[in-house]
């Protein structure tokens, strides 16, 4: 046998020696702590002072060494929808309410849900400002043809084009701003009231609301009354019997012609 040999030999012989040295201690644990329960078993039988004892300074190891659960924030909830509905079924509404706001869709090319809402809130508005609705309905109708997002070139805003930089007080009040469609309705109405009070007639208010007191409205004023008139016969409401005009053009003269 060779050196190597006798090398190998004699490690395998150091480790199966190890091993049985292991497996017999490892025997004797086992049999020590299965000494060791029984007799735990025993005296806890025959002393149950001892054995409530125990268990009680269990429960409190237990309770000491409890680790508090992480509370872990709920997701913040999402809205519910209706919380910001703006839009809502135009079947609903009272029929006239109805017919107007169906008619409206169809001209205007507007989603009936949103603007059957917005018919509803004009005319609680109209009562609340004793403004006919149809009115103020037809104003929107010429100023933005129903689009909350629109603007004009010298910064008017939202369905009733709203000069903003000017009545920034007025939307502070209603808690809102130009682009809220209640809320530009809101100091719509209210704007008009100031002009219209201002002026003296229903036409005069329409021209300060236009920004054309002074000057020529461009048939703003016709345009406003002609769908008015429109929106009335579409609710089936009675026309004024003296339905207010648009102020006649001056007319001229041959004189003045040359």
């Amino acid at each position: 046998m060779t050196a190597s040999e006798k090398t190998v030999s004699g490690l395998r012989r150091l480790a199966v020696r190890a091993t049985g040295e292991a497996l017999a201690i490892t025997r004797n644990g086992l049999t020590l702590v299965g000494l060791a329960v029984a007799f735990v078993l025993i005296v806890l039988t025959a002393r149950p002072d001892l054995r409530q004892a125990g268990k009680e300074q269990l429960q409190h190891w237990l309770q000491a060494r409890q680790v508090d659960p992480v509370e872990i924030p709920a997701p913040l909830a999402e809205p519910k929808a209706s919380e910001h509905a703006t839009a809502g079924n135009p079947k609903e509404l009272p029929r006239e309410q109805a017919a107007v706001a169906f008619w409206l869709s169809k001209k205007y090319r507007v989603a009936t849900e949103p603007l059957g809402v917005l018919v509803a809130e004009t005319y609680g508005i109209g009562a609340r400002s004793r403004i006919d609705p149809a009115l103020i309905l037809a104003i929107m109708a010429i100023e933005s043809k129903f689009n909350p997002f629109a603007q004009s070139a010298m910064g008017a805003q939202g369905l009733m084009q709203v000069m903003t930089r000017v009545h920034a007080d007025k939307y502070q009040n209603f808690g809102g701003h130009a682009f809220d469609p209640v809320s530009n309705l809101r100091v719509g109405v209210k704007v008009l009231q100031e002009c219209i009070a201002r002026a003296g007639s229903l036409e005069g208010g329409l021209r300060h609301y236009a920004g054309a007191a002074n000057t020529d409205d461009g048939g703003y004023v016709a345009k406003v009354m002609a769908e008015y008139l429109r929106l009335r016969q579409v609710a089936g409401r009675p026309l004024p019997i003296d339905p207010p005009q648009a102020p006649a053009a001056p007319s001229v003269s041959s004189d003045s012609a040359a």
